[in-house]
């Protein structure tokens, strides 16, 4: 039996990631915790906006390892031999090169009509237009699907046919 779900987005770390699914009526985030899996359910319906913007920290990403292993290779040119020291420093100069081609991290906020959660939706800001496209155009669809079948079941408003009353004066002046 295939399933309605499908990934569009996942975000690692070190104790567990989020993955994110999108099917025809909802938007899922599986947030796994270490041995435990929260799942989140966003009905495409119901949300208002989705929020990602580039962190201002993503800097020290490339900065901090980079310089740690800059020095150590240093240390270990000084006191150990080239060889050594020369590998330790490329590591760490690939490791920063490697951050600032990736771009910056983002961070997102998810907003519905009935809450406001701050899950990540994209690890990269760069593949940010790519996620929200794929929402967007399932949000657009949902909606036009549920308008569509709400236009029927509204019957059409009631017109009083003019009578007396039609043409009596306001105020009460005659």
């Amino acid at each position: 039996m295939a399933s309605g779900f499908r990934r569009i987005s996942r975000v690692g770390s070190l104790t567990g990631g989020t993955k994110w699914y999108l099917s025809e009526d909802c938007l899922l985030a599986a947030k796994r915790v270490m041995y435990a899996v929260e799942y989140r359910r966003f009905y495409l319906r119901d949300l208002e906006s989705i929020v990602v913007w580039p962190k201002r920290t993503w800097l020290w990403r490339p900065a901090v390892p980079g310089m740690l292993f800059v020095a150590l290779g240093g240390l270990l040119w000084h006191w150990v031999n080239f060889t050594a020291g020369a590998i330790v420093c490329g590591a760490g100069l690939a490791w920063a090169a490697l951050e600032l081609a990736l771009g910056p991290t983002a961070g997102s906020c998810i907003r519905t009509s009935g809450a406001s959660v701050d899950l990540p939706l994209v690890k990269r800001a760069r593949r940010t237009r790519k996620v929200l496209a794929k929402i967007d155009a399932a949000v657009r669809a949902a909606r036009e699907v549920s308008i569509g079948q709400a236009a029927p079941s509204v019957p059409a408003p009631l017109i009083a046919p003019p009578g007396p009353q039609a043409n009596a004066p306001v105020g009460g002046l005659t």
